[in-house]
């Protein structure tokens, strides 16, 4: 779910300008998985831009008033909702956690990082959602722990079939800063891209896996 078009419009021109997100249609990027696409994303760029952090960070606190309320715990996926969530737990003043992809090798092999107690209600805070599913892995280890999970926020998602079966199983409620079709939406009123461009992009979304590049 899209909390609001004007600010995913803002929000998209700020994730455009410091190159956070990068497309490519005609020179794909391959990703850690082998599939090619045309988009590249790391929101963690914003960390270093202290104007547009601060605007992220607010309009996240908004989300939290309008869909969750105020939770116990602000839970941050590793390792990109790590910075990100520790600004919105200390704008809402509630406890901070994160949550690794697999628990540690060594020591006391904690998955959670951080102090979280049996029947708290937590708000997961990440920065990219594609298919969900380390997303929701993180998800799985807070209700492990005897938790409530209100829901999560992130700045952006691929808006995936995929994805959004996954939330769906899971019964997690996402809600997002923008989203791909923002994206494209932005991209083009701005000229970043061509229109031939749009449909190329639009392709990828429906069959990440098979996609090809139109050049």
């Amino acid at each position: 779910m899209l909390q609001n078009n004007n600010s995913a419009l803002q929000i998209t021109d700020f994730l455009l300008q410091i190159k956070a997100i990068k497309l490519q249609p005609n020179q794909p990027f391959t990703w850690a998985s082998g599939i090619k696409a045309p988009i590249y994303c790391d929101n963690r760029k914003i960390l270093s831009y202290p104007k547009i952090r601060t605007y992220i960070r607010q309009e996240i606190t908004k989300i939290l008033s309008d869909n969750f309320g105020k939770p116990d715990v602000i839970a941050g996926v590793a390792t990109g909702g790590i910075a990100l969530g520790v600004l919105v737990a200390q704008e809402l003043g509630v406890p901070f956690v994160y949550v690794r992809p697999a628990s540690k090798s060594h020591g006391l092999e904690n998955k959670i990082e951080g102090v979280i107690e049996e029947g708290q209600s937590v708000l997961v805070i990440e920065d990219l959602v594609s298919t969900g599913a380390s997303s929701l892995n993180a998800v799985e280890t807070i209700r492990n722990a005897g938790c409530t999970v209100k829901g999560m926020v992130a700045i952006f998602t691929y808006d995936l079939e995929e994805a959004k079966e996954n939330f769906k199983v899971a019964k997690c409620q996402l809600v997002t800063l923008t989203n791909y079709d923002v994206l494209i939406q932005k991209a083009a009123d701005i000229s970043y891209i061509s229109i031939g461009d749009i449909k190329s992009l639009k392709e990828w979304r429906k069959d990440p896996k098979s996609w090809e590049p139109s050049n």
